[in-house]
């Protein structure tokens, strides 16, 4: 039996993905190499409900705190005092899932990346999920951007369903589960299906004024 490349795949599976996939050309999905998950989930905590730039402004100041060029460890984010952390930006929510990340991360219930590497996506989400603020569409950012998990298709996603939506020219978005059984035809390469659609939520946006 012929193994089918990701495109080939996608375009059986649905082919106005695959005109979109021919359309707009080859996948630039990207993971972050070498990338811990706790690093990765302090970043996702801070751009939660936040602009980008303002996010990495926060994780800067957050840095400094170190006094040196490295990431804060999970001790030196419990070390932070309360006034460390409004200073660089966080609310007291956001203070608080960090030193529950922390806490976790010591006590090995958020993996290494080593560690990470061997666990199921679904192992991976039933035990991130435990860390306060962390929520299964942050899981599912870290697999596909962080980890590089080629068959994740986060149905939760508004830019994922809208795409969707546009590219089958629907009055309404798929609702997350339907979605999820229209998915199933996309595995083993649903994170591609996933970036695709992104790009057709991308398409159909406004213009902006130049």
């Amino acid at each position: 039996m012929v193994k089918l490349n990701a495109r080939q795949h996608l375009t059986l599976a649905d082919p106005l993905l695959g005109a979109l996939i021919t359309r707009i050309g080859p996948c630039k999905l990207k993971a972050q190499p070498g990338e811990e998950p706790y690093q990765a989930l302090v970043s996702a905590i801070a751009h939660q409900q936040l602009h980008a730039r303002a996010a990495t402004a926060m994780l800067g100041r957050l840095q400094a705190l170190t006094n040196s060029t490295a990431f804060p460890a999970p001790a030196a984010m419990l070390s932070f005092s309360d006034e460390q952390m409004r200073a660089c930006g966080f609310s007291g929510a956001k203070t608080a899932a960090l030193r529950d990340l922390a806490s976790k991360t010591i006590d090995q219930t958020v993996p290494t990346r080593r560690l990470a590497m061997r666990m199921t996506d679904t192992e991976l989400i039933e035990r991130l999920t435990e860390v306060r603020g962390i929520g299964r569409w942050t899981v599912e950012m870290l697999l596909i951007f962080s980890l590089g998990r080629p068959d994740v298709l986060p149905v939760d996603d508004f830019g994922v369903r809208e795409g969707y939506r546009l590219l089958h020219g629907l009055e309404a978005q798929p609702k997350p589960k339907e979605l999820a059984g229209i998915g199933e035809a996309f595995s083993p390469h649903r994170s591609t299906a996933a970036w695709y659609l992104w790009r057709a939520a991308d398409e159909g946006k406004p213009a902006k004024p130049a």
